[in-house]
């Protein structure tokens, strides 16, 4: 039997990461039933769940993994920046913006009817704060952070835009002037 390498299954495990993300974001958890995740990945239960134990185990990851590609966007750009790919997606390709999209509001959705999930998740979350927390931080320390505000506020503040941006996509609304609004957001966490 030829053995696959470390790389192959990597692919794989992306491959089944990405089409299930566009089935959860089409038919929401609940409706992406297994056959429709199947159907999505073009590959058997055995072979998906070979890579993830059910599932929730396969949402999860699929909102770790966006969570991951968060926090790192924020860390080296902050999350102004991760506004900004979004509504670059959302101008371009609709399936990677509907995906996306999809997953943030299934995450919100869970988080409200399933406490199991909510603390599950509450450490992925928790990643995304810190890492905006540390890089508003490091921009104050630079001198280019308004220093009438706390990190906190101005951390909450930048959430709320996010929370704001991905629900005005996500239903549907014209990104507009949405980029100059994102010139108004990052211009209100500067120094003047």
């Amino acid at each position: 039997m030829p053995r696959v390498s470390q790389d192959q299954l990597d692919a794989r495990r992306h491959e089944i990461l990405a089409a299930a993300r566009d089935c959860f974001a089409r038919f929401g958890y609940e409706g992406a039933t297994v056959r429709r995740l199947e159907d999505a990945t073009g590959l058997s239960r055995g072979a998906i769940f070979h890579h993830f134990r059910d599932k929730e185990s396969l949402f999860l990851a699929v909102a770790e993994d966006d969570a991951a590609a968060m926090v790192e966007t924020v860390a080296r750009n902050g999350l102004v920046q991760v506004m900004r790919d979004l509504l670059e997606r959302a101008g371009g390709s609709e399936g990677d913006t509907a995906g996306w999209l999809g997953t943030q509001l299934e995450v919100s959705r869970r988080l409200r009817t399933d406490p199991a999930f909510a603390k599950r998740w509450t450490e992925r979350s928790a990643a995304i704060a810190d890492a905006t927390r540390e890089r508003l931080q490091r921009q104050r320390e630079a001198g280019v952070l308004r220093d009438d505000v706390p990190v906190e506020v101005l951390t909450q503040f930048l959430e709320l835009a996010y929370d704001g941006l991905v629900l005005h996509l996500a239903t549907g609304r014209p990104p507009g002037e949405l980029s100059r609004v994102l010139d108004l957001v990052e211009d209100a966490v500067r120094r003047a």
